[in-house]
C-alpha cells in the first residue's frame, strides 16, 4: 500500500526531536533540605484541636514559602507543624495563624469540600515518584489520595484510616491527625521519609509549601525534605485486616409497570501481611454504581468513555495505571489496555452483566511493585433488535510488574484479558517514564492477543516545561488488527497520529500578570480507512491572572480526509475559568468548527458553547449548574440542530461528611422544541465512619419516543424508561 511507511518516517524525526530536547535538558536542581524529626513519645495524643503540653516535646517548623501567587516570596500568615511517634502511629500538629485573612470552613463530605485546608504529604519508601497524602478542612473535612509519578498525577480513590480533629479559634485554627502505622504501607528499613506540608489560604488565593518549587514544574516528590525518625523506625505487627461488609437493596420498575426488589448481600476484604503486601476479596461484590452516566453528544467515530466509579476498581488501582499521564495538560494520555467498565458492562436492552466474584493483590518489594486481579462474571442472555443473544461466563485478569530506575522514573509490564469458552482476548504492554522534576519522556509499546488476527499498538508522550519554553509532543500508533475491545479503550484501530507544540513562557514575579504561554507546531493523522495523512497546524496563546482567573485561545488549520471527502478543516476554540473568590467559580468554553460530522455523514460547519458554574450560598448549601449547547449546520450552511444539555444541582451538607444531592439531566433539541431526555435523582450520603457509608438513591429516566395511536397516527411522548431506588450500607470492621 503506498501509504503504509509515511507514519513510521514521520515518527523517526519525532524521536530525534524527543533526543534532542532529552540531551538538552538533562539538569536537575535539589531543593533546599528541609527537616523535621519525629520524636518518639511512649503515650498517646489525644486528637481533639488543642494543643496539650506533650507537644512541647516535639520538633517543630515554620520556615514556609509562597508557591502562589508570588513564588517563593515569604506568606502573608505563620504556619507552624510539629510531628511526634510512638509504636504505632504518627502525629501531626498544625498551627495555622489567621491574622489578616479570614477563615473558610465550609461543611463538606470525604474528598470533596472547599475552604482553608493543610495537607501532609508522606514518601513512605523513599522512591521519590510516590507518596501519601493527607489533607483536612479548617471545618474538620477529610481528603486522601496518592501522588503519583513524581507529583505528576493523583489517585483519590485511594482510602486511608486516620483521624484528625480542626479547632478554630479567635487567632486562627488547630488541625491535629493521627495516622496508624498499619493503615499504609513503608519500607520498614528506613529511618526516613521524604516530606512535605501544604496549607492552602481560599481568602488570597494563596499556597504555601515547606519545600520549594518552581513554578514551571509544580510540586515534586523528588524535592521532598526529609522527615527523621530519632532511634526509630516504624515497624507494626498485627493482624491488619479489613472487613467490608455490604447490605444493598433495589427497587426497579420493570416493563410490565410493575416492581421488582432485589436484595443483595456481599463482603469485601483487604489484609496486609505485611506492610508492602495488601490482599483484597470479593463475594457477590459491591460493584453498585450509585449515580448515572451524564449525558454526552458524540459527532465522532468513535464511542463515548466514560470513567470508572465502582468502588471494587478504583481501590487500589494505582499499580494498574500505565506510567506518563499528564494530569495538569492533559496533552498526553496512555493507551488505556485496561478499561475496567467493560466488566460487567451494560447490554444493549438495558441489563448488564452480572459480577460474582473478584480478587486483587498489590505491593512492593525493593524497586518492585507488583499487583493482580481476577473477576468472574456470570451467562447473560439479552435481546438486541428483537433478537436473543447470550453473553458467556468469563473470566476476567490482569497482572503487572513495575520496577524504579534511574530515582524516579519506571519501567513496567502489563497482562490483561478475557477468557471465555471461546476463547481469550486481551493484551500484553510493556511501558515507563523517564523523568525529570522539568521533563518526562512516557513510552508504551502494547500486543493484542485473540484467537482471530492480532497487532501491536504505541504511543509516547514528551513533556519539558522551563523557566521560559514549553515543550510537548506525542505520538501514537495502532495496528488495524489490534483488537482489545473486551479489556480495553481503545477504539481508533489502523490509526497513526502525532502532534509537536513548542513555545516561549513567560512568569511575572509582581502584579496582577502571573503568566503568559504561547504554542504552536505541527499535527498530523493517518487512519487506513481513509488511507491519507491528515496535516494541521496549531497555534495557542494562554494568559494566567493572580487573583485566580484566567484564559486560553487556541485554533488548527490544515488538510484532512474523511469517508472519501477531501476538505479544509479548521477550528476556533476559547476557554476561561474563574475562581476569584473561595465560595464560587465559574468556567466557560466555546469553539467553532468545519469538520465531518459522523453522526449526520456530512461535512460541515459546528459550534459549541458551555459553562459550569457552582455558588456555596452558606456553609452548608451549594447549588451549581453544567450546560453545554451544540450548534450543527447542514452542508449548505442552514441550521441543522441545536442540542441542549443542562444539569442543575443542590447539594446541603448540614453536617460534615452527611450530604442530600439533587440532580437533574436534560436535553432538549431546537429541532423538536421539546425535552428528549429528562433524569432526575437524589443521592444521600453518611460517611459515618471510617471506611463506612449509608447511601440512599433515587432516579428515575424519561425519553421521549413515538407511540403508535389508531393504528396509524405517531406522537411523541416523554415516557418513564427506568426507575429505581438502592439502599446500600457499607460498614467497616478494622483488626
Amino acid at each position: 500500500m503506498k501509504f503504509s511507511t509515511q507514519p513510521f518516517e514521520r515518527m523517526k524525526y519525532f524521536y530525534l526531536i524527543l533526543l534532542f530536547f532529552i540531551t538538552f535538558s538533562l539538569s536537575f536542581s535539589q531543593n533546599s533540605e528541609k527537616v523535621l524529626n519525629a520524636r518518639f513519645i511512649n503515650e498517646s495524643v489525644n486528637i481533639d484541636g488543642i494543643i496539650d503540653d506533650i507537644w512541647n516535646s516535639a520538633d517543630s517548623v515554620d520556615s514556609f514559602i509562597q508557591f502562589a501567587p508570588y513564588n517563593n516570596e515569604a506568606p502573608s500568615e505563620r504556619t507552624v507543624a510539629k510531628i511526634l511517634t510512638n509504636s504505632n502511629s504518627l502525629y501531626y500538629l498544625m498551627i495555622c495563624y489567621s491574622q489578616f485573612s479570614p477563615i473558610q470552613a465550609n461543611r463538606g463530605t470525604h474528598d470533596q469540600f472547599t475552604g482553608d485546608v493543610i495537607s501532609l504529604m508522606l514518601d513512605t519508601f523513599g522512591d521519590k515518584k510516590t507518596a501519601y497524602k493527607f489533607a483536612v478542612s479548617a471545618s474538620g473535612v477529610r481528603m486522601d489520595s496518592r501522588l503519583l509519578d513524581d507529583g505528576r498525577n493523583r489517585d483519590y480513590s485511594w482510602d486511608g484510616i486516620w483521624s484528625s480533629q480542626a479547632k478554630i479559634y479567635e487567632w486562627g485554627y488547630v488541625i491535629e491527625i493521627e495516622i496508624p502505622y498499619k493503615s499504609i504501607q513503608y519500607d520498614e528499613n528506613l529511618f526516613e521519609w521524604g516530606l512535605d506540608i501544604d496549607r492552602w489560604i481560599p481568602a488570597k488565593n494563596e499556597d504555601i509549601y515547606l519545600c520549594s518549587y518552581k513554578e514551571n514544574e509544580g510540586q515534586r516528590i523528588s524535592k521532598f525534605g526529609k522527615l527523621i525518625f530519632n532511634d526509630f523506625k516504624p515497624s507494626v505487627k498485627g493482624l491488619n485486616l479489613e472487613i467490608y461488609p455490604v447490605a444493598i437493596s433495589k427497587v426497579t420498575l420493570t416493563s410490565n409497570n410493575k416492581y421488582k426488589v432485589d436484595p443483595e448481600a456481599g463482603i469485601d476484604v483487604f489484609y496486609n501481611p505485611s506492610q508492602k503486601l495488601t490482599l483484597q476479596f470479593t463475594a457477590n461484590p459491591d460493584f453498585a454504581q450509585i449515580e448515572a452516566d451524564p449525558y454526552s453528544f458524540n459527532l465522532s467515530r468513535y464511542e463515548n468513555y466514560f470513567s470508572e466509579r465502582r468502588p471494587f476498581f478504583t481501590e487500589g488501582n494505582e499499580v494498574f495505571m500505565a506510567s506518563g499521564r499528564e494530569r495538569n495538560s492533559g496533552f498526553y494520555r496512555p493507551l488505556e489496555l485496561f478499561y475496567s467498565r467493560r466488566i460487567g458492562k451494560s447490554l444493549p436492552d438495558g441489563n448488564a452483566v452480572p459480577l460474582q466474584i473478584g480478587s486483587k493483590v498489590f505491593g512492593r518489594t525493593n524497586d518492585w511493585e507488583y499487583g493482580g486481579f481476577v473477576a468472574k462474571t456470570g451467562r447473560t442472555e439479552y435481546l438486541e433488535e428483537d433478537v436473543t443473544n447470550v453473553e458467556p461466563e468469563a473470566y476476567f485478569t490482569s497482572f503487572r510488574v513495575k520496577k524504579q530506575i534511574f530515582e524516579n522514573s519506571s519501567i513496567g509490564v502489563l497482562y490483561a484479558g478475557k477468557h471465555t469458552n471461546s476463547g481469550v482476548n486481551g493484551v500484553i504492554d510493556i511501558d515507563g517514564a523517564i523523568r525529570d522534576s522539568d521533563w518526562q519522556l512516557a513510552y508504551q509499546l502494547a500486543h493484542s492477543i485473540s484467537s482471530d488476527k492480532t497487532d501491536f499498538a504505541f504511543s509516547t508522550g514528551f513533556n519539558m516545561v522551563t523557566k521560559n519554553w514549553l515543550v510537548l509532543a506525542r505520538a501514537r500508533h495502532i495496528g488495524e488488527n489490534f483488537n482489545i475491545r473486551d479489556v480495553g479503550y481503545v477504539p481508533w484501530k489502523g490509526n497513526s497520529n502525532g502532534m509537536i507544540l513548542i513555545g516561549p513562557m513567560w512568569y511575572f514575579d509582581s502584579g496582577e500578570l502571573k503568566q503568559i504561554t504561547s504554542y504552536t507546531g505541527p499535527g498530523w493523522d493517518w487512519t487506513k480507512v481513509d488511507d491519507y495523512i491528515d496535516k494541521v497546524w496549531v497555534a495557542g496563546f494562554n494568559m494566567n491572572f493572580r487573583s485566580n482567573w484566567g484564559f486560553e485561545f487556541n485554533g488548527s488549520y490544515g488538510k484532512k480526509k474523511d469517508l472519501s471527502v477531501e476538505y479544509s478543516a479548521y477550528d476556533v476554540n476559547l476557554s476561561s475559568w474563574i475562581n476569584p473568590k473561595p465560595d464560587w467559580n465559574l468556567n466557560i468554553w466555546g469553539g467553532y468548527e468545519r469538520s465531518y460530522n459522523f453522526y449526520r455523514d456530512y461535512l460541515a460547519n459546528d459550534y459549541w458553547f458551555g459553562n459550569y458554574f457552582s455558588w456555596k450560598i452558606i456553609p452548608t448549601i451549594g447549588i451549581g449548574n453544567e450546560f453545554n449547547m451544540i450548534v450543527e449546520e447542514k452542508p449548505n450552511g442552514d441550521l441543522e440542530d441545536i442540542t441542549y444539555n443542562s444539569r442543575p444541582f443542590i447539594s446541603i451538607t448540614p453536617v460534615n461528611d452527611l450530604n442530600m444531592r439533587i440532580y437533574v439531566d436534560n436535553v432538549f433539541t431546537h429541532s423538536s422544541d421539546q425535552l428528549q431526555r429528562l433524569l432526575i435523582g437524589f443521592l444521600f450520603s453518611y460517611n459515618f465512619s471510617a471506611k463506612s457509608w449509608i447511601y440512599f438513591a433515587y432516579s428515575e429516566g424519561n425519553v421521549r419516543n413515538s407511540v403508535l395511536v389508531n393504528g396509524s397516527t405517531y406522537l411523541d411522548k416523554l415516557e418513564l424508561v427506568n426507575r429505581a431506588a438502592i439502599v446500600k450500607i457499607k460498614y467497616l470492621y478494622y483488626f
